[in-house]
């Protein structure tokens, strides 16, 4: 009783203070740009690139270019060999480290100033939910967010881990006794064996709050009904609030709600080794408060100009709604002018919402089409929205198909279904609409008989849980990427087809 007042006073208190920054948003962003701008004046990359000549956007646009890590890896080299005031004054608290595409892990600095704004994001996004909602009683329960591994390294004095791990180090006091799994647990490394411990430690707990990426919480719940027979609601009743990023969650709701057996409220998170952006502040709108006084100075790219020359950069104010954006951010991480590689489209421009609409390396054009990834994730759910059944997707991915032994190129979709639709023919033809309406080229391309309609090849059970194992990518944050320009990833899951090809 008095833990859920005094998270009730808190999130007050929290919201008053977050309203300040989401009525004001231009002042903000430009007094976060000034005060960056300060700071990396005593800086290495600083000096090299001018900054004390930098007195607004425009000349911070001329000094500095729009760079990827790749762009960035000079400067980074440098601060992990040990050097001091290269990117952001002092040394980094830790690395995060992350997949690359083109080299390999990246060490993302976490420093004295970015890591408090992770944990403010989380911490707000949660008492902003209590504020909205009213709903206290999580904080009486067992929390658990599935996670990757507290056990850090070092790297040159400084400590290096994978993000989720690095937060774990952050969990207040008061909310030790409710966290959950054990430490000794959570650095279990191999992820089917740390799962099973989870279940055996948590399966008699009052489970409120439980967060992670989709895909892995699903084989959390999977393993919690196979070890006690009894649905997530049953086990877990007061089990109210379900916390995720990383990828759509609107795939795997039917799975969710059929494993739960209702369907709690969730909050979606928007994190990233280089910042947490946003988070979902209203249960009745799926856009993300985009988040504005939190060491990020953001712009923006339109997707398809973004490999362009010179292409147009948008701030905040200029901003449209429903374009697709590459963001483009400097922090107090010391990313300047940052390409994280995700593209997002406003939902609202008061207060600023978004949506994560893919990755501007992930996506399809191989005839031209540019197919991105909300695209296919939108049709699949009409697909699925509209079966008389009840279908359900575990996981899935698509990959041009440009050599077929016969006939015309088509879109190849490798999907694991837990329960199938009554005619399979009749919804891949549903989804190659639902596909041509989302996107004008493709539509092109098939009424110009460029293309034939999409195919579906019926992954076995556990068949993409079996591919990430193969590639030493089981669990944590790592996560099937749901669309490719190549065919990597379709040329290996012909091995977990139910159907293999002729």
């Amino acid at each position: 009783m008095i833990k859920a007042l005094g998270a009730k006073i808190y999130a007050a208190w929290s919201d008053r203070r977050n309203k300040k920054w989401i009525n004001n948003p231009l002042a903000t962003q430009e007094k976060l740009f000034h005060d960056l701008i300060q700071e990396g004046r005593k800086t290495s990359f600083g000096k090299a690139h001018e900054f004390d000549k930098i007195k607004d956007i425009k000349s911070f646009r001329e000094q500095v270019p729009v760079r990827d890590y790749e762009g960035l890896k000079e400067y980074i080299e440098k601060v992990l060999e040990g050097s001091s005031d290269v990117l952001w004054p002092g040394r980094p608290l830790y690395y995060a480290k992350s997949s690359g595409t083109t080299s390999g892990a990246k060490y993302i600095p976490i420093t004295k100033a970015s890591m408090p704004q992770h944990i403010r994001a989380a911490r707000e996004a949660l008492l902003n939910y209590i504020h909205k909602t009213g709903k206290t009683g999580i904080v009486n329960g067992k929390h658990i967010f599935v996670q990757g591994s507290p056990v850090l390294e070092n790297l040159n004095g400084v400590s290096l881990g994978r993000l989720s791990g690095i937060v774990a180090h952050y969990v207040p006091a008061y909310l030790q006794k409710n966290r959950m799994p054990s430490w000794k647990t959570n650095c279990i490394e191999d992820w089917e064996t740390k799962v099973d411990a989870i279940v055996e430690e948590t399966h008699n707990e009052d489970m409120t709050i439980i967060g992670g990426i989709p895909s892995w919480v699903q084989m959390y719940f999977e393993r919690l009904t196979s070890r006690t027979g009894k649905t997530i609601g049953e086990l877990f009743p007061n089990f109210s609030l379900f916390v995720y990023g990383g990828v759509n969650f609107e795939p795997y709701r039917s799975v969710f709600e059929n494993l739960i057996g209702r369907r709690p409220d969730s909050i979606e998170f928007y994190p990233a080794s280089e910042g947490f952006f946003a988070y979902q502040d209203n249960q009745d709108d799926k856009g993300l408060l985009l988040l504005l006084d939190h060491g990020i100075y953001y712009e923006f790219i339109v997707a398809s100009t973004f490999f362009d020359t010179h292409p147009t950069i948008h701030s905040l104010e200029e901003v449209a709604l429903g374009t697709n954006y590459v963001m483009i951010i400097s922090s107090s991480a010391g990313l300047w002018r940052y390409n994280i590689g995700d593209t997002i489209q406003f939902t609202s421009t008061a207060p600023y919402r978004v949506i994560v609409s893919g990755r501007i390396k992930h996506f399809i054009s191989a005839f031209g089409e540019h197919v991105i990834v909300s695209e296919v994730e939108q049709a699949l759910q009409q697909a699925v929205e509209s079966d008389e059944g009840s279908v359900r997707i575990r996981e899935f991915t698509v990959a041009p198909e440009i050599n077929p032994s016969e006939g015309l190129p088509y879109h190849e979709w490798f999907i694991e279904f837990d329960s199938y639709p009554k005619d399979l023919n009749a919804f891949a033809a549903r989804m190659d609409k639902f596909m041509q309406t989302k996107n004008i080229y493709y539509d092109d391309l098939i009424t110009g008989k460029v293309l034939r309609p999409l195919e579906i090849r019926e992954v076995v059970k556990d068949g993409f849980k079996n591919y990430m194992k193969s590639i030493g990518k089981l669990g944590g944050q790592n996560k099937v990427p749901r669309i490719s320009d190549n065919r990597k990833i379709a040329n290996a899951l012909q091995d977990y087809l139910i159907n293999k090809k002729a």
